[in-house]
């Protein structure tokens, strides 16, 4: 069966996606309702119509899989997104706070002339503001090997190589405190050292950032 084209599908792919992309665990239903803030009931029906247009693998209560298809679709709006979100900052004066909502809107209804013609007017950008991956028009990603800051042993140091984006609020903080994508951070608890000097990090930021191993 051909993949319908549809908003709601590639959010749900779009969501799968980035589950397995910094960590290797499968995403279960619960946790892709979480993560889309919408009830379990409609996530199950929605994956029942995704596996039926061969986008995910799924079996009652185990995880959501991508198919080879459901990758590649995904892969397509998570391009069209991290594109969107670095044209916005580098053409628009965005801060990287302020990104991922427009992103959301944009990536759905932008044509592929125009997003090729962004991605040409960036310099084919291989990285967004917060560092993710941008696919290139293949689906091809590039990703240096890493480690989350709250997994780091005391004394690694490494480059940010990612932010997440899901807490606007925490980004502010942490672009106040000079944490930003290539900075150099030490681990050593939640004092830090950043490019040299000790920073305090805001709750919940060594869950949020992602080092060079």
């Amino acid at each position: 069966m051909a993949p319908v084209a549809s908003p709601a599908f590639d959010d749900y792919l779009k969501t799968v996606y980035a589950h397995t992309e910094w960590q290797e665990a499968p995403i279960t239903p619960s946790q892709l309702a979480a993560a889309l803030g919408i009830a379990p009931s409609s996530v199950t029906e929605m994956v029942k119509k995704l596996a039926a247009a061969g986008l995910v693998s799924h079996q009652p209560y185990g995880a959501v899989r991508l198919t080879d298809a459901g990758r590649d679709r995904a892969l397509q709006i998570v391009r069209r997104h991290r594109l969107i979100e670095t044209w916005l900052v580098s053409e628009y004066g965005y801060a990287w706070h302020e990104v991922h909502d427009e992103a959301e809107v944009l990536e759905h209804t932008i044509s592929d002339r125009l997003l090729n013609a962004i991605d040409e007017r960036l310099g084919r950008p291989r990285f967004d503001p917060h560092g993710d991956a941008i696919p290139d028009a293949r689906g091809r990603a590039e990703r240096e090997p890493f480690v989350l800051l709250a997994d780091a042993a005391p004394g690694h140091s490494g480059r940010v190589l990612r932010v997440s984006d899901r807490d606007p609020g925490l980004l502010q903080q942490l672009e106040d405190a000079g944490v930003g994508v290539g900075a150099r951070i030490t681990a050593s608890g939640p004092d830090v050292r950043v490019d040299d000097s000790p920073v305090t990090l805001p709750a919940g930021a060594a869950e949020a950032i992602w080092l060079t191993a």
